[in-house]
């Protein structure tokens, strides 16, 4: 069983496998993205988030899922492309996986599961759902869907953890 959420290789957009353990060190968001919702103007929120902190040891992942009212219905390269057109993301973007319900990621059932993560456990709610992970890649903070990336709170808590 993995100890931490970093103990995961996923696929990236560009369907490479990456293991998670890279972000090991860093401050890590995973966050389920969707292109159709009406959080998707998250992106912008994300990506200055990307822009602000990367240089001091943010990593923000997104994942693509489409669990949620078939708000992300495209193939990984519509999605890519949806995403740097739109929005000039250029943080670390995921293969589409299942966040919720049946055949979800294991990193996801990870996330939620009340064994492995018992302070922040629970089904995703909606798209854009953000885990904030320590450097060691324990989750330290979990983040409502219309929580804002640039939300006081989510930035007190990511200044907070990349000043440890």
């Amino acid at each position: 069983m993995a100890a931490s959420a970093l103990d995961f290789t996923m696929k990236t957009i560009e369907h490479e496998d990456r293991n998670l353990a890279d972000y090991k060190g860093k401050v890590v968001m995973i966050v389920n993205v969707a292109s159709k919702c009406g959080l998707t103007p998250q992106y912008d929120g994300l990506q200055a988030l990307h822009d602000k902190y990367a240089d001091q040891g943010l990593a923000i992942l997104g994942f693509p899922a489409n669990e949620f009212a078939a708000q992300e219905p495209g193939s990984d390269e519509d999605i890519l492309e949806f995403c740097t057109t739109n929005y000039g993301v250029d943080f670390d973007m995921f293969s589409k996986i299942v966040v919720k319900g049946d055949g979800m990621h294991p990193l996801y059932g990870f996330l939620t599961g009340a064994d492995t993560n018992p302070d922040f456990s629970g089904d995703i709610n909606w798209n854009f759902e953000k885990f904030l992970l320590d450097k060691n890649g324990r989750v330290v903070a979990r983040f409502a869907p219309p929580t804002a990336p640039e939300a006081e709170e989510v930035v007190s808590t990511i200044e907070r953890e990349l000043a440890k």
